[in-house]
């Protein structure tokens, strides 16, 4: 099911004005969140994220439409993938933004992935520019977290790990990344080149409800080798533990902590949508 011109749509063929700057400059934004039940799990978060993600980018921020498109989509697909994009619309050829921008709003709504029961990570060469501030928000330009992937899935790994330009860690290709020191979470800063994700902000604000200290600081390579679990964290993935980093193994799966938020994770999403 897809969003357009401010209705449900069947088909994701229409019309599109080939100047858009989205296509050509990949100058927009999205962003993605799970449906379950027919609801959305962090309405609010997501558009609150979307909305800031605009305004860093001064891009002008169609709320009341980008509200109607995540409830009517959500709707549509029952239980599944709900994501919306916003570009700066059509423009004249070159960098400078045009003065009265016309923003795109579209979506799109996908039954849910597989499930994500375990991950293994392999290190890309790929380096997260932490100096950026599209590393901080959901820009349309992908590519280095395709790359990524696929290098991870060349080496027989789930996710990629990317650490960014001083060597800290950063984030997975499609995930934040947590790792657990008895009963602390560390998890690295937005600074590090991260991007804000709905799910972390949640564990992060959760955690001392469990008798947990979470924090956020850098991390390098060798902290991870030294965690107790690893786990990553996304609207899809909601909590999924990581078995191993490169040859490293870690017991994720049956780390008290891991399975501690996994259940508040399903708890949450139960009380917001129904179930689970």
């Amino acid at each position: 099911m897809y969003w357009y011109d401010g209705a449900l749509q069947k088909t994701p063929i229409a019309a599109f004005d080939l100047t858009d700057r989205g296509l050509t400059l990949g100058d927009g934004i999205f962003d993605t969140a799970s449906a379950h039940n027919g609801r959305l799990f962090l309405r609010e978060a997501h558009l609150e994220r979307f909305a800031a993600a605009a305004e860093a980018l001064d891009i002008p921020f169609p709320g009341k439409q980008a509200s109607e498109a995540l409830d009517a989509l959500a709707a549509a697909v029952g239980d599944g993938v709900v994501r919306l994009t916003l570009t700066r619309g059509g423009g004249a050829r070159g960098l400078a933004p045009p003065k009265g921008p016309k923003p795109l709003l579209f979506g799109a709504a996908a039954p849910p992935p597989p499930p994500f029961p375990v991950l293994s990570l392999a290190a890309t060469a790929i380096r997260r520019n932490e100096t950026s501030p599209a590393a901080r928000v959901k820009v349309l330009p992908y590519l280095d977290a395709i790359l990524g992937f696929e290098e991870a899935r060349a080496k027989g790994a789930d996710e990629a790990l990317f650490l960014n330009t001083q060597g800290r860690v950063a984030c997975l290709a499609s995930a934040n990344l947590f790792a657990v020191f008895g009963g602390q979470l560390a998890t690295p800063p937005l600074s590090d080149g991260v991007l804000a994700g709905t799910v972390r902000a949640f564990v992060l604000g959760k955690a001392a409800d469990l008798g947990l200290k979470a924090i956020e600081r850098s991390l390098d390579f060798s902290d991870l080798l030294r965690a107790d679990a690893l786990f990553a964290t996304s609207s899809l993935k909601l909590v999924a533990p990581c078995r191993s980093l490169e040859a490293a193994s870690f017991a994720s799966v049956e780390n008290e902590v891991v399975l501690r938020l996994q259940a508040a994770l399903r708890d949450a999403v139960a009380a917001a949508c129904g179930r689970l």
